[in-house]
């Protein structure tokens, strides 16, 4: 058995094989996913998981170099974004408007559905290096 917080293979074997630069999505049960993203649905109903807890079990496997999120999460959202900077003091963060952001998810490696319910409480995790 894994020793490590993360059990979810799916979203384990995507966070190991990101490179640097690549990217990795947490969303709320609403966002819309391209069809050409891969989905890993974690969603099992209002609020579980929340967009934080998943948040908190990816960053112990995942080095992030950078993180993007709406720029209405200032105004909607002002709990999550709190939130995200506690759990990435240091770590560059980027704005774009939500219509941007949900184009950005087409690029990325998998968007990752949580059961979070509250808006704009999503987020693109750019992949660093660990050296």
């Amino acid at each position: 058995m894994k020793k490590t917080t993360l059990l979810n293979s799916e979203l384990s074997y995507v966070i190991a094989t990101l490179g640097h630069m690549q990217t990795l999505v947490v969303a709320d049960a609403g966002l819309p996913i391209p069809s050409e993203t891969e989905r890993i649905d974690l969603a099992l109903t209002k609020g579980v998981p929340d967009a934080i807890e998943t948040l908190k079990v990816i960053l112990d496997e995942m080095q992030v170099e950078k993180v993007i999120l709406a720029e209405e999460v200032k105004k909607h959202n002002p709990q999550f974004l709190k939130a995200v900077k506690k759990l990435l003091p240091g770590v560059p963060m980027e704005f774009e408007t939500h219509l941007i952001f949900k184009e950005m998810t087409s690029n990325a490696q998998a968007v990752v559905r949580t059961g979070e319910f509250s808006p704009y409480a999503n987020i693109i995790l750019v992949s660093g290096v660990v050296f």
